[in-house]
């Protein structure tokens, strides 16, 4: 048996590289620090591995913004856009890597960013490939070359990590009409050939390529481009070694064309499909061996080893020892780096819990465990295991009857508004008064180095709670006053006592746990530390109403109330993998709904409520969506069907593609949605508009994951757009999304010519 990673978390146990990039892009370090942080990081992982005894090694998994966007780089598809920036005197490789993914605003050039969306079900961002007809590739990077040669140096022959040809075509998106981008393989795969031909020259033994769409839903044109590029591949490279990974789901269908495909090692997740096993055991040809990714690189939780074992034993058992693999699920980017930096969880829990280095020894002693004759000291480890497991299974920590008997006493009436949306919006604006085109802002105001500072003050004890307090209340009656001043018509108080919007309500809810390190890449630099769900899920106090009542009290315009859905929480979180997820995200459901009522009472009259996850939480085939659909959206009603019609219930939602599920959006009920829009110029409105949607949208008009500012011009361009296929009395104006990891000054510039460009639109649209 051989061991192996599929991928190793790039960001480092302290976020060295979210600094480090940070630091760059404000010009506080040169490129060579920042290219010298990115090599420490690299070292640091492969020596982790080797010395765990991994056999398999890595390279090419490190990245400093996302490896779609490496490979975009690497193979030259660089949208023509970006070409300016190529010219520029002194521009760097990595110049133009950040500004495909951030945009480009300087030295006269005004580029915008890339589109970026989710990657599969993860709350993982990459940057979307953009393709035209014809496109040309050519190898224009050296990063694999490179790293594997680092890595060499080091002493490990690596396993260079590429993204498969086929699963890089179906991530990208056609950018003009009258092609597909899959007819592109026959351009794309010679820069393949030329890539694979230097990392044989480098006496490169093994190649893993992801494909990570062979568990997904395709067609018949898919499966011929699979079988015909790696039968290309393998005429030219008859003795590499390559493996195929496949993740997030089990092959199903895709089955017998995976085991056709003329590699060596095929990867399979056991984590999340399991029953898969036995079908592919019985189908598997002789000539290839099978890598079993039952070490969970999506959650936190310890491996069970005796239920890991069951299988590896029946693949042993079938194959012989020397064709089976021993790997995580899927890349350990999903994962936290390391739990030895946990010095303050409750011991009780932190020994039921594994980040990415304690996985990688888990890799290694499920090897050890599986050998014929295991070690005492093999033995010892597997029977704590069991022990740990068990102590979780009877822990009182997690049970709360009174919670189980509320989720089962739910109805269909509660998850139900009291009358129909044209009833509500009648009823609303009678007492809201808005006017047209009625300009808001997602949630979060920037969250500046003071009070992130203030936060850790309060935190270490050096600021008392009267103090912390009072700093809090003046940051936000600030933003209440420039808010009123540039004239948004829906304020919000700017969620400066928040550190995250899922963390914030998480470390307030019995069931949650939050550890000090556990980071995990979300998009770029902008890392998330998600809450774990230990046990079931209650809230015992009133979270958000003391903040928002204070924000309202400050003003006579509308005030929102910012809350995170239970969907999106239950995503966001490292969740409790010993019940069904539905059931969980209930549990959550009633705590939103008990918090919706308490800003009802307190005077709130529009509830923000955010599900940017639900798509996010789709299975990734189609015929398993019916199932979660139809409990995530009851959920969401859930939380929000518990107010009077005057009160207007608002949910965002970002970077998704809305056609597919457009009918479960629209029975969320929700009074008005914003979503992500201004990267796609507005394409995502025409589901909307296709399915006519009977509520109000706020559609972003920029995006506020760049940091280059729109031009009024830009934004009313794009508002003239969205009225072209979307009522004007449905439109709202926003953001993208929430503006917490934006500079003041930037913000400020972008607000008001948005604030300018819906008031500009509105008298035009009115005077014609």
């Amino acid at each position: 048996m051989q061991t192996h990673i599929l991928g190793y978390p790039r960001i480092g146990s302290k976020r060295e590289l979210k600094k480090a990039c940070e630091q760059y892009w404000s010009g506080k370090i040169l490129l060579e620090e920042l290219l010298q942080t990115g090599s420490n990081l690299r070292n640091q992982n492969w020596n982790i591995q080797k010395e765990a005894g991994i056999d398999l090694i890595p390279c090419n998994d490190f990245s400093y913004y996302d490896h779609v966007l490496d490979m975009t780089l690497t193979v030259g598809a660089i949208p023509i856009r970006y070409h300016e920036v190529i010219m520029k005197e002194n521009s760097t490789e990595l110049d133009l890597y950040f500004a495909m993914a951030r945009g480009y605003q300087k030295e006269g050039l005004d580029i915008t960013a890339m589109e970026m969306t989710k990657w599969f079900d993860t709350n993982y961002h990459y940057i979307v490939p953009e393709f035209i007809k014809n496109q040309k590739f050519r190898l224009n990077s050296n990063k694999i070359f490179n790293e594997f040669a680092d890595a060499k140096q080091a002493g490990i022959i690596a396993k260079p990590v590429i993204i498969g040809p086929i699963s890089y075509l179906l991530l990208g998106k056609e950018k003009e009409p009258g092609f597909d981008k899959l007819d592109l393989a026959e351009n794309l795969l010679p820069v393949y050939i030329e890539i694979l031909e230097k990392l044989q020259e480098q006496e490169a033994k093994c190649i893993q390529f992801d494909e990570p769409f062979l568990v997904l839903d395709l067609t018949e044109k898919t499966k011929e481009k699979y079988k015909w590029v790696y039968g290309e591949i393998r005429k030219k490279f008859p003795k590499l070694k390559f493996i195929i990974a496949t993740y997030f789901d089990g092959l199903k269908d895709n089955l017998s064309l995976a085991v056709s495909l003329p590699v060596n090692v095929l990867h399979v997740d056991l984590v999340r499909n399991p029953k898969q096993l036995d079908e592919i055991l019985n189908t598997i040809p002789e000539t290839l061996d099978l890598s079993l990714g039952i070490v969970d690189g999506r959650n936190i939780w310890k491996s069970d080893y005796e239920k890991s074992l069951y299988y590896i034993k029946k693949c042993i058992e079938k194959l012989g020892s020397e064709r089976v693999f021993i790997a995580p699920s899927c890349s350990l980017l999903h994962s936290p780096c390391d739990l030895d930096f946990e010095t303050n969880l409750n011991p009780e829990i932190k020994n039921w819990l594994a980040f990415a280095k304690q996985k990688v020894d888990e890799v290694v002693k499920l090897k050890e465990l599986a050998n014929e004759n295991p070690t005492n000291k093999s033995l010892m480890e597997f029977a704590e295991n069991k022990e740990s497991l068990s102590s979780r299974k009877m822990s009182p920590l997690i049970h709360n009857e009174v919670v189980k008997q509320r989720v089962n006493a739910v109805t269909e009436t509660d998850a139900k508004r009291k009358n129909s949306f044209r009833l509500r919006k009648a009823a609303q604006q009678k007492v809201l008064q808005l006017p047209l085109f009625p300009t808001t802002t997602i949630g979060s105001f920037p969250q500046t180095t003071e009070v992130r500072a203030w936060r850790a003050k309060f935190k270490k004890g050096e600021l008392t709670a009267q103090q912390y307090d009072a700093l809090l209340k003046k940051e936000t009656q600030r933003t209440i006053r420039w808010q009123e001043e540039i004239g948004i018509d829906v304020l919000v108080h700017g969620e400066f006592e928040r550190n995250d919007m899922v963390e914030y309500f998480g470390e307030q809810m019995d069931g949650f746990l939050f550890s000090k390190n556990g980071w995990v890449q979300s998009y770029g630099s902008r890392c998330v530390k998600p809450p774990i769900i230990f046990g079931d899920i209650s809230r015992p106090n009133p979270m958000t109403v003391y903040w928002s009542h204070y924000a309202q009290s400050q003003t006579e315009k509308w005030v929102k109330g910012m809350l995170t859905g239970p969907v999106t929480i239950l995503q966001w979180s490292f969740v409790r993998n010993d019940q069904p997820r539905s059931e969980t995200c209930k549990q959550i459901a009633l705590a939103i709904r008990d918090e919706v009522a308490d800003l009802e009472k307190a005077g709130i009259k529009i509830i923000q409520i955010d599900e940017p996850a639900i798509r996010e939480g789709l299975p990734l085939r189609k015929n398993d969506w019916e199932n979660y659909l139809k409990w995530a959206v009851e959920a969401f009603k859930i939380s929000s069907s518990g107010v009077e019609d005057t009160t207007q219930i608002h949910t965002h939602m970002c970077y998704s593609e809305f056609n597919d599920i457009i009918k479960n959006i629209a029975d969320m009920d929700a009074d008005v949605i914003t979503i992500e829009c201004s990267r796609s110029q507005m394409e995502l409105l025409n589901a909307f508009a296709d399915f006519k949607y009977p509520n109000e949208i706020g559609p972003g008009v920029y995006d506020i994951h760049s940091p280059r500012i729109p031009s009024k011009e830009e934004m009313i361009e794009l508002l003239q757009k969205a009225k072209s296929v979307i009522p004007a009395d449905q439109l709202w104006v926003n953001p993208d999304c929430g503006l917490k990891t934006r500079h003041w000054d930037e913000t400020k510039k972008a607000l008001i010519s948005m604030v300018a460009a819906a008031k500009e639109s509105a008298v035009v649209f009115e005077n014609n």
